[in-house]
């Protein structure tokens, strides 16, 4: 929910354990992982303050200053040209992540932002993962079908896939 201040307040209502969720609330976790993130020089929005909601219910919430920047999906949509001329870009930037052990399950075109610098950052990361290591193969696999499935869900057509793995197979090549 944008305020007025063009802050955002972002509600979490857990799925998790609720003793769990009350220990950790999901507001203290995606706090943590954006400072993480932001260490590694992945840019995230800036996380302000962390609020209980309903604690009995482990419904936390932050405050925080938005990402600038467009989502990968509008711009896909509505400048298809521009899109296809950050693809190179856009796989060197996956491979960074996995390279990084970062594994974003919720990885796909509407959680990456194209800031207005022209580089890219991440929303929505409560379900991101550090495995201390480069990601190996089947887990880079794995991150690619949720973004297939993702793409089939919302009936994506037109996606240059291929072209997207040949770019993330070509930049994985000229960097190892």
């Amino acid at each position: 929910m944008r305020l007025p201040d063009g802050t955002l307040l972002k509600i979490f209502r857990s799925r998790r354990n609720p003793l769990l969720a009350r220990l950790r609330p999901d507001a203290l976790r995606f706090a943590e992982r954006a400072s993480r993130l932001q260490s590694l020089s992945i840019r995230t929005p800036e996380v302000g303050e962390l609020l209980w909601l309903d604690r009995g219910k482990a419904v936390s919430a932050c405050l925080y200053q938005p990402l600038a920047g467009q989502p990968l999906d509008k711009l896909f949509r509505d400048t298809r040209e521009e899109f296809d001329r950050h693809l190179p870009q856009l796989a060197s930037y996956i491979l960074r992540l996995h390279r990084l052990g970062i594994y974003f399950r919720s990885l796909h075109l509407g959680n990456i932002l194209l800031t207005p610098d022209g580089n890219f950052g991440l929303i929505d990361f409560l379900d991101i993962r550090f495995k201390g290591r480069p990601l190996g193969r089947p887990l880079v696999r794995r991150n690619f079908r949720h973004l297939q499935r993702y793409l089939e869900r919302r009936k994506v057509q037109g996606f240059p896939w291929d072209a997207l793995l040949q770019h993330y197979e070509r930049a994985s090549n000229s960097s190892s």
